[in-house]
């Protein structure tokens, strides 16, 4: 569970960029956030992933008040998160396989454990045939597909993605949200963001619609 209770964000230089937001996000749900670009949506993900910190309010996930966490409980918690964000962070000196296994040689994980995890994710995004490919010979849309694989291979239970079908044509990018909402169907809570709201309608989701770092809808 995801509740914000009355969360403004305000950084350094005096910009607002969410004011007063309050909702909750059921165990299970799948919630995506909406709203043009600079909205607020960025903000209220990394909030939701313990990246950043309200200025005012409280963001609980798992019952768990973030800002009350010491860096040791952030880092337990977001081991049971998944996170893909717009910026891949992908490392192009490893191949498919090896930038999703990287969370589990970091959780200390043996190497048989590892092989299993790593070749399930890659074949629920399709990518199970390219393992050893270089990076570089990835499309867009098979990066950001890369970067799903490494969010799940931890087999968390709250998976959050800002923007995931951000540059992707329509194909795709419906291919990308049919992985989220199969994620969903087996128990995954599921908070993603988009500045685009077309093409929700078979997700069954609910909607959160940000405007000037504000709820509107």
């Amino acid at each position: 569970m995801i509740t914000f209770s009355s969360v403004s964000k305000r950084y350094a230089n005096g910009y607002e960029a969410l004011k007063g937001i309050s909702f909750t996000i059921e165990n299970g749900e799948i919630v995506v956030v909406t709203g043009h670009s600079g909205a607020g949506k960025s903000t209220l993900l990394r909030l939701a992933a313990g990246i950043e910190f309200a200025s005012t309010g409280n963001v609980l996930v798992n019952n768990q008040n973030l800002a009350q966490l010491k860096e040791t409980g952030i880092s337990v918690l977001r081991q049971n998160l998944g996170l893909v964000f717009q910026d891949h962070k992908l490392l192009f000196d490893r191949n498919v396989f090896g930038n999703a296994a990287l969370p589990l040689e970091i959780a200390g994980f043996t190497r048989i454990e590892i092989g299993k995890r790593v070749r399930a994710a890659l074949d629920k995004v399709g990518l199970l045939h390219r393992e050893k490919a270089h990076l570089v010979s990835l499309s867009g849309g098979e990066q950001q597909r890369l970067c799903i694989a490494r969010a799940i291979v931890n087999r968390p239970s709250i998976l959050i993605a800002d923007e995931p079908t951000g540059n992707l044509d329509q194909a795709y990018a419906a291919t990308i949200l049919d992985l989220f909402r199969s994620f969903n169907q087996v128990g995954v809570t599921v908070l993603l963001s988009t500045h685009d709201g077309s093409g929700l309608e078979h997700l069954k989701c609910r909607q959160v619609e940000l405007e000037h770092g504000v709820i509107v809808r």
